[in-house]
């Protein structure tokens, strides 16, 4: 049997592409169910955030044209291959150690990615799509993505995409003492940008949410003032930022809509930093003047000054990663050389075959 890993990142494929693959963590469940039973896969997790969607699989042979499984979850015909990795064994290990430890994500060492590792692998567990070499693999991740937090620097002052959006916002400015910042979503990217936009001093801060009272709790947290979500338009003719991560599978803001904002505030300069994947605001509202429109990869260059200081600490990391990652591979061989004979007599796995079997 064999472990792999199949994917896309933020290092290979621009956000225009990832938001096509994005699966909503609601739909994780079903979308691997899809998967092992099409593909004839043994065990399989689905990942998907912001900066990837990967699958891991164990299943009895890895060839084939792999980018077949993207184009189905895009739902569409599209090259998706030259944006893709594979990596099978240890190498396919030591990769998910990497993620779930922060050392593959865009901010580098941020902690967030550690717990959406956890809730892709729990729903693939809670629907029986992991057996006894995933289950010991995740276990191990989680464990292992512990142990560099306790043992190593590199997640000392990390910070989260949301701190970096709203760092963007305070380079753009200057200062942001009288500036009016509205998050839209009030999930774990805009707690982040909230408890930052406190830190840097914003004068006021606006949170809408689907959720009223889920905006109550976090605006109250921090001082700021709760928007209900179908008054967020109204809202923005007072905002000077306007950050947005909704996690909606759809765009919620076009190009009309900001344009009748505009008109409200007098054409006075608006920053729209969308770090949502799915994006929530449509790209053509940058055409808009005094519209300036920055997306998650738009973050990359702040990303890039910030973790310098944090990058001596990868030598320790990956040392740490390669010994755990042998360490559970040789305690799942057994299992898989039972696994393999179970499966003998049935037909070899392909990705090729994965977007019709998907189907």
């Amino acid at each position: 049997m064999n472990i792999f890993v199949a994917g896309l990142s933020y290092k290979t494929a621009p956000v225009e592409l990832r938001e096509q693959l994005a699966v909503h963590p609601t739909r994780l469940q079903c979308h691997g169910c899809r998967l092992k039973l099409g593909a004839n896969l043994s065990e399989v997790v689905l990942l998907s955030t912001c900066n990837r969607v990967e699958i891991y699989g164990v299943t009895p042979i890895v060839n084939g044209n792999v980018h077949g499984i993207f184009s189905h979850l895009a739902n569409r015909e599209f090259d998706f291959s030259p944006h893709l990795y594979i990596k099978e064994g240890v190498e396919a290990v030591r990769h998910l150690f990497s993620v779930a430890s922060g050392l593959e994500s865009l901010v580098l060492g941020e902690t967030e990615i550690t717990g959406q590792v956890k809730l892709a692998y729990q729903a693939a567990q809670n629907a029986k799509l992991t057996g006894r070499i995933l289950n010991r693999v995740f276990q191990t991740a989680m464990q292992t993505a512990k142990e560099i937090r306790t043992e190593t620097g590199i997640g000392r002052g990390a910070t989260s995409v949301g701190s970096v959006a709203v760092e963007l916002a305070d380079r753009i400015f200057k200062s942001l003492s009288d500036k009016t910042v509205m998050i839209l979503g009030a999930g774990k990217m805009g707690e982040a940008c909230v408890k930052h936009l406190n830190k840097k001093g914003a004068k006021s801060v606006l949170v809408s949410n689907r959720s009223f009272d889920r905006a109550q709790s976090l605006a109250a947290e921090f001082g700021g003032q709760a928007i209900r979500f179908d008054g967020y338009l109204k809202a923005m003719e007072e905002a000077d930022i306007v950050v947005s991560s909704t996690g909606c599978p759809h765009t919620i803001l076009h190009r009309e809509e900001v344009a009748q904002v505009m008109q409200a505030r007098r054409n006075r300069p608006l920053v729209l930093i969308d770090i949502a994947v799915p994006r929530d605001i449509a790209t053509d509202v940058q055409a808009i003047p005094n519209v300036y429109l920055y997306d998650v990869d738009d973050l990359e260059v702040i990303v890039r000054a910030n973790v310098k200081h944090r990058e001596q600490e990868l030598s320790a990391c990956q040392a740490i990663i390669g010994e755990r990652a042998e360490e559970v591979l040789a305690r799942v061989n057994p299992v898989r050389e039972s696994a393999r004979k179970a499966v003998a007599n049935e037909p070899a796995w392909t990705l090729a075959g994965l977007a019709a079997g998907y189907a």
